[in-house]
């Protein structure tokens, strides 16, 4: 699925691993991965009050996170990222 023109309210995207990774780490699937820019891809996720919050909380350094866990989330995006 391919969201061209993204509409911010409904959706929010980024193009930091890291961030994508905690996203999908805390349980909120990756709606698509736009690949446009061939030297980095946009991770989309579908937007609620609690995901802001969540990315709130990724840039003010406040979450907690299971290292092994995190890892799994980050081998998982990486597989989807190069097997679309």
């Amino acid at each position: 699925m391919k969201m061209k023109y993204l509409d911010e309210n409904e959706y929010f995207s980024t193009k930091d691993m890291a961030l994508a990774t905690t996203i999908s780490y805390f349980g909120y699937p990756i709606e698509d991965i736009d690949k446009d820019d061939p030297s980095r891809s946009s991770f989309i996720f579908k937007r609620n009050k609690k995901l802001d919050e969540l990315v709130q909380g990724f840039w003010s350094n406040s979450l907690k996170v299971s290292p092994l866990a995190f890892f799994n989330s980050l081998r998982s995006i990486k597989t989807q990222l190069y097997q679309s």
